[in-house]
């Protein structure tokens, strides 16, 4: 007899915010289509989904039609919907370290982390990374990961990510794109199960610099790389003027595409696939994908959050890991 499949394991992230209840309405969403399993304290979950505590991954499927299987992770305070708690901090730093450690020991086929809040953890925990992306690597003991904002019609990925536009012409080298065009290849090869992957390139300046009139890193270095990279069996488009690049007929000639800078990446996925959109972590050696949202204090603990993000990253991530 075939074993179950290993389910997705979904770390509570910040309990003040939308994470455990949107976590919550993903699984009544995708009870019978996705095993899955919290990893949190089960008092922050909202009262009207039902769930049941269990000991292991492996005892996910047998309950995971009736009730949120959760493995219980106890944190110091129940939870202020709204209001983040520092003396939480430590807890939920630990929730994503156990979720890591759960599909790399091959207990889980993937990790769905909901949003932290980072603000709360260096307050509570002196929390030393910018984020969850840097910590995940950290733990994966690896230095260059990228992140992917993919959804049904659109994968991109920002080359330079949360800095300000005056320091992006500065950060992005020659070196630096090589290594995001790299792992976005193999993430796409190993993680999507696209075997040739066809990758477009925007360029930095207005209408890809228009022959150096509108800006130089096109023709002094971009469109070189792109050949060279051509020459070593990358499927490469571009240096494209990023304003032509997302149109249907455009996306049609590529699976993924890589911005230059932030909005030049989320603009286009936010407007195209607001709800739908996912973050996908490449580089790390095993599958993480998250919501494309934030804690959203505002709305917390009233019925409000829109479960649709965190149901295309539970669906993504088990795809993912059956491709």
């Amino acid at each position: 007899m075939m074993s179950a499949p290993a389910p997705v394991v979904i770390s509570c992230g910040e309990p003040a915010g939308i994470g455990p209840e949107v976590a919550a309405r993903a699984w009544a969403i995708l009870a019978h289509e996705v095993p899955m399993v919290w990893l949190g304290d089960p008092r922050h979950l909202p009262t009207d989904i039902p769930h049941r505590v269990i000991e292991s991954c492996d005892q996910a499927n047998g309950v995971g039609g009736d009730a949120l299987p959760v493995l219980a992770h106890p944190f110091p305070k129940n939870s202020v919907a709204g209001r983040a708690d520092p003396s939480n901090a430590q807890a939920v730093i630990d929730v994503i370290a156990r979720g890591v450690d759960l599909v790399r020991a091959g207990h889980a086929c993937a990790l769905t982390t909901a949003p932290i809040h980072k603000k709360a953890l260096k307050d509570g925990a002196d929390f030393a990374y910018p984020g969850h992306t840097e910590y995940l690597a950290a733990l994966a003991g690896v230095k260059d990961v990228v992140m992917m904002l993919a959804s049904d019609q659109l994968r991109v990925v920002p080359a330079t990510i949360h800095i300000a536009l005056d320091q992006v012409a500065t950060v992005l080298t020659p070196t630096h794109l090589r290594r995001v065009v790299e792992i976005t290849a193999d993430g796409l090869k190993s993680q999507f199960g696209i075997q040739a992957p066809k990758i477009a390139i925007a360029g930095l300046n207005p209408h890809a610099g228009e022959g150096g009139t509108m800006g130089r890193q096109e023709v002094d270095w971009m469109a070189d790389l792109v050949l060279t990279m051509q020459h070593e069996g990358y499927d490469l488009l571009g240096p494209l003027p990023a304003d032509t690049m997302f149109h249907a007929a455009a996306r049609a000639r590529y699976d993924a595409a890589i911005a230059m800078y932030h909005d030049q990446a989320l603009i286009p996925i936010k407007t195209l696939d607001f709800d739908r959109g996912v973050n996908v972590t490449l580089g790390l050696p095993f599958i993480r994908t998250s919501p494309d949202h934030g804690t959203a204090f505002d709305i917390a603990g009233k019925g409000l959050a829109n479960p649709t993000s965190m149901v295309e990253a539970i669906r993504l991530a088990y795809k993912m890991a059956r491709s």
